[in-house]
């Protein structure tokens, strides 16, 4: 029985490595730096980064079993990478739940925002929260609507793409140019 039990846990841990690995790299898409300006700072890559988690949540919102617990392992994941990103830039084990719940409340803020512009269908809703998240000491930002677009794209894609495929440790991001 823990032979089945931890061989289990070694299979999802794989397909839920590949699969962030698959999102990281989403985020990290030089065009979106380079061509659309987010900005390639820790902050920046945590925003993009952010973006895509919630693309992934958002194509599993309403799976349900193990479909539910990747989901839900790929969001601990997220944190836990976020953590030790803050802990890497040096902060200390006093300040990092603080930074840890402001980070939670952003990105669970930003991700109510992305979803109820995707679901109305509200491109320039979608644009205006991404400015205002991503360069929101740079606005106006007109890439901003080009990232929109990559928004949308992304989010059929998603949706296209089979829960067995996904449950496979594969998602497919399109590319951002």
């Amino acid at each position: 029985m823990f032979q089945r039990l931890f061989g289990r846990e070694r299979k999802n841990r794989t397909i839920t490595d590949a699969l962030y690995a698959e999102i990281v790299a989403a985020a990290r898409q030089p065009w979106f730096y380079s061509e659309w300006e987010a900005p390639d700072t820790p902050l920046g890559r945590f925003e993009m980064l952010s973006l895509h988690m919630f693309l992934f949540q958002h194509r599993m919102h309403d799976e349900t079993g193990a479909s539910r617990e990747i989901a839900q392992t790929l969001i601990d994941d997220f944190f836990a990478d976020v953590e030790q990103s803050l802990r890497d830039l040096g902060i200390g084990d006093m300040g990092v739940p603080k930074r840890m719940k402001k980070l939670a409340r952003m990105h669970y803020g930003r991700t109510a925002a992305y979803a109820d512009a995707l679901e109305r269908g509200d491109k320039a809703a979608l644009a205006a929260a991404l400015e205002r998240n991503i360069r929101p000491d740079s606005m106006p930002w007109p890439q901003a609507e080009s990232l929109a677009a990559y928004v949308i794209e992304a989010d059929k894609a998603l949706a296209a793409q089979s829960s067995e495929s996904i449950l496979s440790g594969t998602i497919r991001f399109p590319a951002a140019a």
